[in-house]
């Protein structure tokens, strides 16, 4: 029988324009943390429309593990007064503050794969703080890819098995696109600030500061880089001890062929030895290489958004050398 969730596919992502502004609200007043929320809407086809949302509670460092129960209670809440107030109060997925995109690891994969489980059409939405800074406004929306949750729901992380799937690290997550939607009122009511010349400009687009973006993002990459030197140290003494324990079995298993071949011509042989207690037969469990393939995404992530914000900044500084020339003229 074939999963839900591997039958149906979300192509666009539709979210209403008051949803980004919560779901914006919500991160700038959290700024200094990651924060998540969860999402309400309905699918319609290939297309998934998100028309509400709702903070979820933080979890302190204080607080025990049991907790979860009351997250899930108050979420189980919300939504039944939402749908006493005739609300749209279908769970469609949930949202989440990531700072330079920081959001790829073990949690948020778990999460979002039990919401697929669940919900075949639920999308993960992403808001980035610090590149709407540079001007941007940074919101995606991912589902992870059929073949990553069929090589998930085994039990087994090992490379055998990743390279049994033909899994890679562009292969967690897919992007949905995303369209921002606006009823009829609110796009009358932006056409008539627009012409009454009250909204206000935006200069960040012209901010020409690239250091501390710039910075923080090499440091989160040689944050990642270091910490998958480290998992592959790790990976490479497994494969060290793995040729090691085959290369002595097989001189232990000559030697007993050898031996026996001695007995069968008459020959005096030593007691043979008991093999389940060498520790050349003892199991060498292979290490998970699941979060190495997260820190590997991560790490393309950032080096994605270097080339991009580099090339941004190159042609913002070409054209202040244009201005600049032709003022000197």
């Amino acid at each position: 029988m074939a999963d839900a969730w591997d039958a149906e596919q979300i192509e666009v992502v539709q979210i209403d324009g008051l949803v980004v502004l919560k779901i914006i609200k919500h991160c700038k007043e959290n700024s200094h943390e990651s924060v998540t929320g969860q999402l309400l809407g309905l699918d319609i086809g290939s297309t998934l429309e998100v028309t509400n949302c709702f903070p979820l509670p933080r979890r302190s460092d204080d607080e025990e593990e049991d907790d979860g129960d009351s997250a899930a209670e108050y979420q189980t809440n919300m939504m039944r007064h939402l749908r006493t107030v005739n609300v749209d109060s279908n769970d469609v997925g949930w949202y989440i503050s990531a700072n330079l995109g920081t959001f790829l690891n073990s949690n948020t994969v778990i999460e979002q794969y039990n919401h697929q489980v669940a919900i075949s059409t639920s999308v993960l939405v992403v808001y980035d703080p610090l590149k709407v800074k540079q001007g941007t406004l940074a919101l995606k929306a991912y589902r992870l890819t059929t073949n990553f949750m069929k090589w998930f729901k085994g039990t087994s992380r090992t490379q055998e098995s990743i390279t049994k799937a033909a899994l890679s690290f562009t292969d967690i997550f897919e992007e949905i696109p995303i369209k921002i939607h606006n009823s009829s009122i609110v796009n009358a009511f932006l056409f008539e600030i627009e012409d009454s010349g009250r909204i206000a400009l935006d200069y960040e687009r012209l901010d020409l500061s690239i250091g501390p973006y710039l910075e923080k993002n090499m440091e989160l990459l040689i944050e990642y880089l270091d910490d998958l030197s480290g998992d592959q140290h790790k990976f490479f003494a497994y494969l060290r001890n793995l040729r090691w324990q085959q290369s002595q079995q097989a001189t232990l298993l000559e030697k007993r062929s050898a031996d026996q071949a001695r007995k069968l011509a008459g020959e005096e042989v030593p007691e043979e030895e008991d093999l389940s207690q060498n520790p050349a037969f003892k199991t060498v469990t292979s290490p998970s290489r699941f979060e190495s393939l997260l820190m590997t995404k991560q790490v393309n992530n950032y080096c994605e958004q270097l080339n991009q914000f580099v090339g941004q900044s190159f042609t913002k500084l070409f054209l202040l050398g244009e201005l600049s020339g032709k003022r000197t003229v």
